[in-house]
Parts: C-alpha cells; sequence; structure tokens
C-alpha cells in the first residue's frame, strides 16, 4: 500500500500563470507561501516560509486563473509529483509540485476578507466541496464547474 497525498494552507506568493496546452486545455500554476514559527532555545521567536508549486488542470485551472491573485489564501489537495527537464544551458533540472485535486479559496488576500467568487473547487468527478452557503453570488451560473 501506499499514499501519495499533500494538503496545505497558505496565501498565492503572485498571479496565476494559466497556460493552454495543443489541445485547448488549460493548465494553470501558482505558488503558494507556508509559515511555521517557533521560539527557539535562546527564547527568541523564529519563523520560516516555505514555498509550495501548484499546479491545476482543465476547468478547475480556469476558475483558479480567474478568481485567484497574489495575497489570496487558499487551501490546495493534492499529490506531489517530481518533474525532470534540461534548462537551457542542458543542465538536467528538477522541481517537485503539488498536482491540485481541490482548490479552495478562503480569503481575498490579505485583508482575509471574504471570497469574492465560488469557494471551492474540486475535478469534475469528485463534485463540489462543502463551502460555505452564503457567498458572493455575484458571477454567472455558467462559471461553476459542477
Amino acid at each position: 500500500m501506499s499514499l501519495n497525498k499533500a494538503m496545505i494552507i497558505g496565501n498565492l506568493g503572485s498571479d496565476p500563470e494559466v497556460r493552454y496546452t495543443q489541445s485547448g486545455a488549460a493548465v494553470t500554476n501558482f505558488n503558494v507561501a507556508t509559515n511555521e514559527s517557533w521560539v527557539d532555545k535562546s527564547g527568541q521567536r523564529q519563523e520560516r516560509t516555505e514555498w509550495h508549486r501548484v499546479v491545476v488542470f482543465g476547468k478547475q485551472a480556469e476558475n483558479c486563473g480567474k478568481y485567484l491573485s497574489k495575497g489570496r489564501q487558499v487551501f490546495v489537495e493534492g499529490r506531489l509529483q517530481t518533474r525532470d527537464w534540461e534548462d537551457r544551458d542542458g543542465n538536467k533540472r528538477s522541481t517537485t509540485e503539488i498536482v491540485a485535486m481541490t482548490v479552495q479559496f478562503l480569503s481575498s488576500g490579505a485583508s482575509g476578507g471574504r471570497s469574492d467568487g465560488p469557494p471551492a473547487y474540486t475535478d469534475a468527478d469528485r463534485g463540489p466541496v462543502a463551502a460555505e452557503s452564503s457567498f458572493d453570488q455575484s458571477f454567472n451560473d455558467d462559471d461553476i464547474p459542477f
């Protein structure tokens, strides 16, 4: 038996980048920062930020590109995947990223306010994540991926 699952809550470090494959499928990439703080042996408060690369596919990717922006807090659930490639100089490189199955929008950014769009998206075959029922409905129902 094996398990490959990652769950993080953090803030976007920049606006998402949406691209499309040759077949027209959306692929969105963004970085999420998570913070850890502790008090060291000398009583000084320490803090560390960890950056996570996230990739999202399909309609969920389009919605992430539409509703997410720098500073927005999100919950991401997915699996870890490592990709290898060659850079411009021919050097072998690799990166580990979270391939998102669920992206839930938690706030509108650094202000910690309410979401301005649908609060959750999942893979189409998994259905919606349970979410707050009183979110802002100023968007068109056709924007909802389920």
